[in-house]
């Protein structure tokens, strides 16, 4: 951590920044992963809006 001291006796702490990275692009197995999540919080967000239609 970085600390400034000003004239008035005030301090100033600085959080140390993280190293930056590039992402990479998911490799097939990862977006057949995104693909099945997608639809599981589809399916669910279907069945939610249609219980709640139902209800009403």
């Amino acid at each position: 951590m970085y600390t400034t001291i000003d004239e008035t006796g005030v301090l100033n702490n600085y959080a140390s920044e993280p190293q930056m990275y590039y992402a990479s692009y998911p490799n097939q197995e990862q977006q057949r992963k995104y693909t099945m999540q997608a639809a599981f919080a589809t399916l669910i967000v279907t069945t939610i809006i249609l219980v709640a239609l139902s209800v009403s």
